[in-house]
């Protein structure tokens, strides 16, 4: 926990984040005009109440300290930084004067306050995971308490590195021994023991768990924190200044970063490396591979049995000849598996698609690890899409295989198939995808509550730790798995809210499907036990990568906030200034795939990615689905190339989207120093080698020392905050008042609306309902606040 005083999670807080959280659980589009995490451009109650507490509220004195302090604190801190001696001279933009223009120093301290503890809720939550978090960052807050940083107490992920020359990818000759211990789940936690005495006892092993409790707590200060008024504010009016800075910076110094790249021997675009950092292995090919793979398998296997249906077995042949076809008269368009304008705004008729030309037998048959061949097609089409991009040299993909937990056996038929067709390639790191259907799980009784779902997924693998040799495939397939996804339809409302109340996973047996939030939290916290294991044995590690705000609530981004190393898609963070300006502070890596939200969620030129870019948050491109989205052999390549067109990329900004895509990957640390430079891990024109990466020193030096600047900021206003002291302390009531002023209005506000549509949620498993006492409480407070 931080060492400076920072907002108590108390019960008012509490009982306000439940109401944010049951309004967001609802249907958004009921409240589209109002909304409580955004600010409104020309709001006149943001207008009025900011110009009556500018010219009555305001302490002069404190803003003339404020103003002082900040610029003698950064004046310091570029002293304190190494002088790049490899950055040409460029244009910086400076700000002198009042560098909270807008915000009263009470807001700007609050805010301040508010968004330290919330990076060290992240910070707490990366650490227990061995999940990368920024250096830059976590020295600001160390510099806060009065600690040194030190380089050491950095965690990193552990990925397998790449096999020597030579050297088997696949021999199971080098797995560690048996340690004896005993996996058994609890609560939805999978724990480790020394033997089956103690599991009975329940005397785990003392790896640090994630504690529900402190998490729930956790996540009720991060929602009110994202509704809170103040905060707002201040985040968005930091974030319109940050876009304009680089707007500022690129007119200033666009032709200098281009002289750099100029001057730059050998490297451009196009032998810079690049990573698909979320793609399904399902749909990694295009639709025209898929064809003439078909196409060429009928005319090789026509008479070899490659079905089963009701226990008859049916040859190539007549399984098309019982879909009425032949594959001589398939075209692309027949196969109909490309997106278009019928699957905007439509999940199912999207996931249709991976029905070529409708069938679900042809979708078993090419696009299945399992089936009556064991998933031969499937790999070699893989395999085929491994050989191009291996051709293709600098390109490499991170393919998700799906994990459903309707069965213990999964993972062994999944390592197997991985281990029988060899379907490895130095230019694919694969990930495991969980999809969010436990209810059609539980509809079917397949699985007779969430906690054996969470079983499934989890103890195979702690067993396959534990002792390596009692499932020698399955610990050689986890050597080349990199992470996990979870996957699903987000806009779909479950209507429960995710609270210590909650049912435990043991005891959620209803054919109801739990939050995102409750996934996520139960996801990450097998994760992080498991990953402590798994380090402890010098194993590789796993990332959590979830699918994450492409459509749905903003409380799902919250959740990642706090869980995952890197997510995917992030669209509606553009609701949420507090949340967007924490993942640029954090610097949590986003893989945006435009062309899929195209035809799913977001019209092109809608897209946040360059908003994004321009704002210093750290996004990637990626493809999604190249079979449902794309044309090209090379998809990624045109997700760039549309990328540049429409938004209008520099050279400059396409190197540095590459080399975060680099980044956020799951590439070893051994591949990352040899793709980017052996000082990769530091941050700014330090850890850039623009030799190999061809970013221009000028554009790291503007995102570092923009990043300083914003951090330095936060810095200033807790410390000012603290040296306040006794004042603050007795005016508790009144700093109470203030801070929860914007929120119960809003919260108002949106309750209102909410009121008048019927409720859909199971009410058995929504949280606790705000008791009399605090309904009076927040009454009570509003009436005052409206006095």
């Amino acid at each position: 926990m931080p060492k400076v005083a920072v907002p108590e999670t108390d019960d008012r807080m509490r009982a306000f984040a439940e109401k944010v959280f049951g309004c967001d659980t609802k249907d958004e589009d009921i409240r589209e005009e109002i909304s409580l995490f955004d600010v409104a451009e020309d709001c006149p109650i943001l207008n009025q109440e900011l110009a009556h507490h500018i010219t009555t509220d305001d302490d002069i004195e404190r803003r003339k300290k404020h103003i002082i302090r900040a610029q003698e604190g950064f004046a310091s801190l570029m002293e304190e930084k190494p002088t790049y001696l490899e950055v040409p001279h460029f244009q910086r933009v400076a700000i002198t004067g009042d560098y909270a223009a807008g915000v009263t120093m009470d807001d700007f301290e609050l805010a301040c306050k508010g968004l330290y503890r919330a990076l060290n809720i992240r910070e707490k939550y990366m650490r227990l995971a061995f999940q990368r978090y920024p250096s830059t960052t976590s020295h600001f807050l160390r510099k806060i308490e009065g600690e040194v940083w030190k380089p050491e107490d950095q965690v990193q992920p552990v990925f397998t590195p790449p096999p020597a020359a030579g050297e088997d990818p696949l021999d199971a000759k080098s797995l560690p021994p048996n340690l004896g211990y005993v996996a058994r789940m609890r609560d939805g936690v999978i724990y480790v023991y020394k033997d089956s005495a103690a599991a009975d006892k329940h005397e785990p092993l003392p790896l640090p768990t994630p504690d529900l409790t402190t998490f729930i707590d956790d996540m009720n200060f991060l929602i009110a924190l994202i509704a809170q008024g103040p905060t707002k504010t201040y985040t968005h009016r930091r974030l319109k200044f940050l876009r304009s800075k680089f707007n500022v910076h690129e007119m200033l110094n666009e032709m200098e970063e281009m002289k750099e790249l100029k001057n730059n021997p050998h490297r451009d675009f196009y032998n810079c490396r690049k990573v698909d950092t979320h793609i399904h292995a399902a749909a990694c090919m295009n639709q025209k591979h898929l064809l003439r793979f078909i196409k060429k398998s009928y005319r090789v296997d026509a008479d070899r049995v490659v079905y089963s249906a009701k226990g008859k077995e049916m040859t190539l042949k007549e399984l098309f000849g019982s879909l009425n076809m032949h594959p001589y008269d398939l075209t692309v368009d027949s196969l109909d598996v490309h997106a278009g304008r019928q699957t905007f705004q439509r999940f199912d008729k999207f996931n249709a698609k991976y029905n070529p030309v409708g069938a679900s037998e042809l979708r078993d048959l090419y696009l299945k690890t399992e089936n009556h061949i064991s998933g031969e097609y499937f790999a070699t089409i893989i395999k085929e899409v491994a050989s191009d991009l291996e051709d293709a040299r600098y390109q490499y993909a991170e393919p998700r295989l799906s994990i459903y937990g309707c069965n213990p056996n999964e993972w062994t038929k999944l390592s197997g198939w991985f281990i029988k067709h060899r379907v490895y390639s130095p230019n694919l790191k694969w990930m495991i995808q969980v999809p969010r259907i436990y209810d059609i799980f539980r509809g079917r009784n397949f699985v007779p509550h969430f906690g054996k779902m969470l079983e499934n997924i989890f103890l195979p693998v702690f067993q396959a730790t534990i002792d390596p040799h009692a499932n020698p495939e399955l610990s050689l397939f986890l050597k080349h798995v990199t992470g996990f996804d979870s996957v699903d339809d987000e806009s779909k409302h479950s209507g429960h809210m995710f609270s210590t109340k909650s049912p435990k996973p043991e005891k959620w047996d209803i054919a109801k499907n739990p939050s995102y939030t409750y996934y996520i939290y139960y996801m990450y916290a097998n994760i992080a036990i498991l990953n402590q294991l798994r380090k402890e044995r010098g194993m590789n590690t796993f990332q959590f990568r979830p699918h994450c705000g492409e459509a749905g609530a903003v409380t799902h981004l919250l959740a990642c906030f706090m869980t995952a190393d890197n997510i995917s898609h992030g669209l509606n963070l553009k609701k949420s200034p507090v949340l967007q300006y924490l993942y640029f502070l954090t610097q949590i890596p986003i893989a945006m795939s435009p062309l899929s939200n195209n035809s799913l969620f977001l019209e092109y030129n809608k897209n946040p990615l360059l908003e994004f870019h321009q704002k210093g948050l750290m996004v990637s491109l990626s493809t999604d689905d190249p079979m449902q989205f794309h044309y090209t052999k090379e998809p990624l390549m045109e997700e760039y190339a549309i990328a540049a067109q429409v938004f209008k990329l520099s050279t400059c900004d396409m190197c540095e989207v590459a080399r975060n895509s680099v980044l956020q990957s799951g590439l070893s640390h051994q591949e990352k120093v040899h793709f980017l430079g052996e000082h990769y891990l530091k941050e700014g024109p330090e850890g850039n080698d623009i030799r190999k990466t061809n970013v221009a020193q000028i554009r790291m030096a503007y995102r570092y020392e923009t990043l300083c600047y914003e951090l330095n900021l936060i810095q200033d206003g807790v410390k000012a905050t603290n040296n306040k002291g006794v004042k603050v302390a007795g005016n508790e009531e009144l700093r109470a008042a203030l801070v929860w002023k914007s929120s119960l209005i809003t919260a108002r506000l949106v309750l209102s609306v909410s009121a008048c549509i019927p409720s859909q949620c199971d009410h058995s498993l929504r949280g606790p309902e705000p008791t009399n006492s605090m309904m009076q409480c927040d009454g009570k407070m509003l009436q005052d606040l409206e006095a």
